[in-house]
C-alpha cells in the first residue's frame, strides 16, 4: 500500500528518465525499496541482473509500499552486458576508486548530462552494485562515466535503495525545476486597523477585568508593548477572528468550573456568605492572609460584581478610578476608590443577620477613616446598571 505521504487524489508524474540497473541484488527487500525510491521520483524503468533469491520475489513486493507497477514491468537479465546493450550512455555508481580513466561526476552533474542525452534521443542507464561489495572492475569498465556521492569517507557505504533514491532525487529535481508538491495555503487578507483596534480594545477590557495592567504608572508602557507584539506579526482577518475567540473563551471560562475551574456567580455569592458568617467581621490581621483572601474573591466574582466592574472599567467617568476586592486595612470592600475615598458595597437580597452585622462593622470602620460607603442592591445592578452609575457619579463631584 502507499505510504502515509501519498495523496491518491493526485495523478502521478512519469518522466522519460534513466533506466535503473540493479546488479545481482541480494535481498528482495532492497529491490522493493529501490522500486519505491524510483516511484518517489518518477522513474519507471527497472532492470534486474541475476538476483540472488530469484524473481519474482514476495519480499520485494512487500517492501515496495505501492510501487507494484515498477516491479510488474521490471526486466530480468542474466548478465550486465545484456542489461545495458541498448543504452547510449551508461553511468556506474561506486564509493570506491577503481583507478579507471573515466570522468567522475557528482549526482547533480550526472543528472544534467542524463537530461541532455535523453533530450537528444538517447537512452541512459545507471548501474547500482551489490549490497555487500558493489560493482566489480569489469562492470565499471562498461560504463561511460562514474557517479560517486559526497559522503563521509570513513563511512561511505550506502544502502542500495538509498543510492537509487539520491540519484532519483537529483534527476527529478532537475526535470521538474525543483517544483514543490505543495505550498503554504494562501492567507486571508491582512487585518485592517479597525479590526486590530477592536481586538485590542477587547483584550484590554478583559485584562482590566483581572487587573493585569498594574501598577497604574506602567499601564501605558504595557499597552504599547502588547500592541507591538500583535502588529509585528501582520495578522490576517482570520487571525483576528481566532484571537477574538481565544480572548472570549478565556473570559467566559472564568464564569464556571466546567469552563475555567472557578466558581460561578451563585457559588461566589455563597462563598462570601460563608466567609462573613464564619469570620463574623474578624478578618486575620496578617496582611499576606488578607491579600490572599482578596485574590480569591477577585478570581471568583459574583454576577453582580462582574456587571458593575465591567461598567466601571468601560465608562469614562470612572475608568481607572476603582479597584475591586482590594484590602483596606483588615477589610475587603467590594469596590474601592482610593482617589475619592469611596467604597461600594453590593447588598444581596435575603442577607442573614450575621452578614448584615459584618457589613455594618466594615462600614463603620471605613467611615471612621474617612471613606464614604455607597450601598447598591444587587437587584438594581442587574436591572438598571446605567441608573446606578448616574447615582454614583452624583456622589462624586470630582469626577464630573
Amino acid at each position: 500500500m502507499s505510504g502515509s505521504g501519498t495523496d491518491k487524489t493526485k495523478s502521478g508524474v512519469t518522466l522519460a528518465g534513466p533506466v535503473v540497473v540493479l546488479v545481482e541484488p541480494q535481498l528482495g527487500e532492497n529491490i522493493g525499496m529501490a522500486a519505491r525510491a524510483m516511484g518517489n521520483f518518477g522513474l519507471t524503468g527497472l532492470r534486474i541482473v541475476n538476483p540472488r533469491d530469484g524473481w519474482p520475489n514476495m519480499h520485494a513486493r512487500r517492501a515496495a509500499a505501492g510501487a507494484d507497477h515498477i516491479l510488474d514491468q521490471a526486466e530480468l537479465f542474466d548478465t550486465v552486458e545484456q542489461a545495458v546493450a541498448d543504452l547510449t550512455l551508461l553511468f556506474a555508481t561506486t564509493a570506491r576508486a577503481h583507478d579507471q580513466a573515466k570522468p567522475v561526476v557528482a549526482p547533480e552533474v550526472a543528472a544534467r548530462q542524463i537530461a541532455t542525452d535523453i533530450a537528444g534521443g538517447g537512452k541512459v542507464g545507471i548501474l547500482f552494485g551489490r549490497e555487500r561489495y558493489g560493482l566489480q572492475n569489469e562492470e565499471v569498465a562498461l560504463a561511460d562515466r562514474i557517479i560517486t556521492f559526497p559522503v563521509n569517507p570513513g563511512f561511505a557505504s550506502l544502502n542500495l535503495a538509498q543510492a537509487v533514491l539520491l540519484m532519483g532525487y537529483e534527476w527529478f529535481k532537475l526535470a521538474t525545476e525543483g517544483a514543490l508538491p505543495f505550498a503554504m495555503p494562501e492567507r486571508s487578507e491582512r487585518a485592517s486597523q479597525h479590526q486590530m483596534q477592536a481586538f485590542f480594545d477587547n483584550l484590554v477590557r478583559e485584562l482590566d477585568q483581572v487587573e493585569f495592567l498594574r501598577p497604574a504608572e506602567k499601564r501605558e508602557t504595557m499597552l504599547v508593548n502588547l500592541r507591538n507584539i500583535f502588529s509585528r506579526k501582520e495578522p490576517t482577518k482570520q487571525d483576528m477572528h481566532t484571537l477574538h475567540g481565544v480572548v472570549m473563551a478565556i473570559a467566559e471560562g472564568r464564569k464556571g468550573p466546567a469552563k475555567g475551574g472557578v466558581l460561578d456567580g451563585e457559588q461566589a455569592t455563597r462563598l462570601r456568605a460563608l466567609l462573613a458568617e464564619h469570620g463574623q467581621g474578624a478578618l486575620p490581621s496578617e496582611s499576606g492572609t488578607v491579600r490572599g483572601l482578596a485574590r480569591l474573591l477577585r478570581r471568583n466574582p459574583t454576577d453582580a460584581e462582574r456587571i458593575l466592574w465591567r461598567a466601571l472599567t468601560t465608562d469614562r467617568r470612572f475608568a481607572g478610578q476603582f479597584k475591586r476586592q482590594t484590602p483596606v486595612g483588615r477589610h475587603i470592600p467590594d469596590f474601592v476608590s482610593f482617589v475619592h475615598r469611596v467604597a461600594i458595597e453590593l447588598i444581596n437580597p435575603g442577607e442573614t443577620d450575621v452578614i448584615a452585622k459584618d457589613r455594618a462593622a466594615r462600614q463603620a470602620w471605613l467611615e471612621q477613616r474617612g471613606y464614604r460607603v455607597v450601598r447598591i442592591d444587587v437587584a438594581d445592578v442587574e436591572r438598571d446598571i446605567a441608573a446606578q452609575l448616574d447615582r454614583l457619579e452624583a456622589g462624586l463631584p470630582q469626577v464630573r
